[in-house]
């Protein structure tokens, strides 16, 4: 099992350090592929950036539910620093949180432990998840099924680099939200082949508030992951830390 801050450090050697003319080789990285999803639909998985757009909802749902890699025993995709960062800017006054494809409830569970006062509710596309400590609502990122500012906080954690549907994505996390939206994804270049079937990809710094078009808002790079923090009632200008 690999931790976060592990792949964020493999993701820097590949995307940083090797040259482009080699780092989108199938040939080059299908063994790395065949290793990370452990022999399994390895082909499926190295075109998925091709394939997944044509795919059901239902097809592309199974595709996560069914997938085995390196990574999916981890307990969490958030390195320490983002998960200390969010729990600082989630507090522990009485208000609600939605978490966006919360997985298996890692994250959930977390809050429920340090932050006691806060209402909790999971939504993710599997059609069932066991979490102890929050109630869960299947449903798709792209269509949320809640009604409009429903939510103190919106949090969403290695999620917007999945979906395939962003407009929709940000448009559903702003309209549930009525006090603060938070989102972790990582700071990854776009290639062809990367080991976890990302479909969006955020670089700098200016390219996920620009998606999200918020007035006011914070984002930090911590150790390989952007954090963002935007405030869909404000009306100031927004700042950019990196």
């Amino acid at each position: 099992m690999l931790s976060r801050n592990v792949t964020n450090v493999i993701r820097f050697f590949l995307d940083e350090c090797l040259p482009p003319i080699l780092r989108d080789r199938k040939w080059l990285l299908w063994g790395a592929f065949w290793l990370t999803y452990k022999g399994k639909r390895v082909n499926e998985y190295m075109e998925f950036k091709k394939t997944a757009f044509d795919l059901t909802e239902d097809e592309f749902a199974a595709a996560y539910e069914n997938m085995e890699s390196v990574g999916t025993a981890r307990p969490t995709d958030m390195n320490k620093e983002s998960l200390d960062f969010c729990l600082d800017a989630v507090g522990n006054t009485h208000q609600t949180l939605l978490d966006v494809g919360c997985g298996r409830g890692y994250w959930l569970d977390l809050l429920a432990e340090k932050a006691p006062n806060v209402e909790l509710t999971g939504v993710d596309v599997l059609a069932d998840v066991p979490l102890r400590n929050a109630k869960y609502v299947p449903g798709s990122a792209e269509q949320l099924p809640f009604d409009d500012n429903s939510f103190d906080i919106v949090f969403s954690s290695h999620t917007i680099e999945h979906v395939r549907d962003l407009t929709a994505m940000v448009s559903e996390l702003k309209r549930v939200a009525r006090g603060k939206i938070i989102i972790v994804t990582p700071k990854q270049r776009p290639y062809r082949y990367t080991f976890d079937m990302h479909l969006n990809f955020f670089w700098f710094d200016y390219e996920l508030p620009r998606l999200i078009g918020l007035k006011k808002y914070d984002i930090q790079n911590l150790r390989g992951d952007w954090v963002y923090v935007g405030y869909p009632d404000a009306e100031q200008p927004g700042e950019m830390e990196s």
